[in-house]
Order: structure tokens, then C-alpha cells, then sequence
């Protein structure tokens, strides 16, 4: 199972539009996924449904902050522009921070935000978001590795043995090579993850769509604004 070249240039675009069509099937199923579990989401509801839909929402929103953690964390050993970027790059095998752990925890943390956010999807909604998200990143894992393995040799296949793909070990499974995480670029680079933490906090706390709708726009604002920061430094760099 592996992405085409096609699919890994534009993995970020695929993203947005599976995001947009699982949310557009509140049009055939307008039941909300967490409303299904305790409908409680309406005002006139007791109280004791009311809490059950906070915490659910709640569980949402962690996993979501747990996702933005993950890769921000992950992200502090590369460069930003380089887990951002449409290129393959397969130059250097990193083996610090998360990756002693998980051998993909940029898509683990994109795994967990898609459920996380799905939480405000309908029952049907939450269903392709989940599953597509599952098929799409194993598919852009095989690409990635497939580039690593060609690269890197016997190094990195030593690495798969060690190192679980999506599931991460309890205790680091090699060696790290000492090299230290640049935080700044790294929360810059996941801006739009904290962005729909804080939106799920909101909407969590007051449970109104147009909160959540504000917070997740603005997450996608700022994504935009670091796409373009990201293509204008490429262009200078070709330029130079």
C-alpha cells in the first residue's frame, strides 16, 4: 500500500477536501456522532446528558491536544519547511525525540486530529474520517519509507526492525543522536493544530457550532499564511 507521487505532492489538499466531504454528510445523516452516544447536546436536556456530551467533547479535544503535542514534538527535530513541504525528503534518517519511539509521529499526531475533529462530524461523517484518514496515511507511510529504504539502506531497514511504525513503544527502542529540538519553528510550522485545540476547547465549554467553526477556520487561515511564507522562502532561496 503506497501513495503515488501524485498523492504525496498534494497530501496536504487531500486533507482539507476528505475533511470538507465528511463534513458536508451532515446532509444525509444530520445526527451529530457524539450526540448519537449521549443526546444530550440540546439545552433543554438534564444534566446529566448535558455532562455526558461535555466529556466526550472534552475526550475529543484532548485527543486532538494530545496530536498537536505529538507533532510539535516531532516536528522540533526537522526542519518545518521540510514537514511541510510537497517534496519527498529521504537525506537524513532522524532518530531523536519521538522517533526513538514511533517511526511516524507526524502521522500519528495527523491520525489522532482527524479523530479528535471528528468528533463534531456526524455518525457518518466521524465514519470517513476515521477510516479514510487510516488508508490514506498508511498509503503515504509506504511512499515515505519505500524513499527511505532506497536512501538510507540497511540503516533504516535496522531502524524498522527496532522502531514500531504507527504504535508507539513505552520506552525508546535506539539510541538517540543528541541532536536538539528547535521549538520556535516548530510550533510555528503547527500552528493550525493548536488552533483546532483551542477551538475543541471552546466549543467543548460552550457548545456552539460557530465557536468551533471560528476556531478551525482560523486554524486553516493560519496554515494558509505559513503555505504561503513557506513557498515565498523556497522562491528567494531558488532566486539567491
Amino acid at each position: 500500500m503506497r501513495a503515488t507521487d501524485w498523492e504525496f505532492r498534494h497530501r496536504a489538499l487531500l486533507n482539507l477536501l476528505h475533511f470538507w466531504l465528511a463534513f458536508q454528510v451532515y446532509v444525509i445523516d444530520h445526527i451529530n456522532a457524539v450526540q448519537a452516544v449521549a443526546p444530550g447536546i440540546s439545552h433543554l436536556a438534564g444534566l446529566r446528558e448535558r455532562v455526558a456530551v461535555r466529556a466526550l467533547f472534552a475526550f475529543g479535544a484532548f485527543l486532538v491536544g494530545l496530536a498537536a503535542s505529538v507533532r510539535t514534538w516531532a516536528a522540533g527535530y526537522l526542519c518545518s519547511d521540510a514537514v511541510h513541504d510537497a517534496s519527498l525528503h529521504t537525506e537524513r534518517l532522524v532518530v531523536d525525540g519521538p522517533y526513538t519511539y514511533v517511526r511516524n509521529p507526524l502521522y500519528l499526531g495527523t491520525l489522532l486530529m482527524t479523530v479528535g475533529l471528528g468528533f463534531l462530524a456526524s455518525r457518518l461523517g466521524l465514519a470517513i474520517l476515521a477510516g479514510g484518514a487510516a488508508v490514506r496515511i498508511l498509503r503515504l507511510i509506504g511512499r515515505e519509507e519505500a524513499g527511505l529504504a532506497e536512501r538510507q539502506g540497511e540503516a533504516f531497514r535496522e531502524y524498522c526492525r527496532r522502531v514500531p511504525r504507527l504504535l508507539p513503544a513505552l520506552q525508546p527502542r535506539v539510541p538517540a543522536s543528541g541532536v536538539e529540538p528547535r521549538w520556535g519553528q516548530a510550533l510555528q510550522g503547527e500552528a493550525m493544530m493548536w488552533c483546532f485545540f483551542f477551538a475543541m476547547i471552546a466549543f467543548t465549554v460552550t457548545l456552539r457550532r460557530s465557536v468551533a467553526i471560528i476556531g478551525i477556520g482560523t486554524g486553516v487561515a493560519v496554515w494558509l499564511l505559513n503555505h504561503a511564507a513557506r513557498a515565498m522562502r523556497r522562491t528567494r532561496a531558488r532566486i539567491a
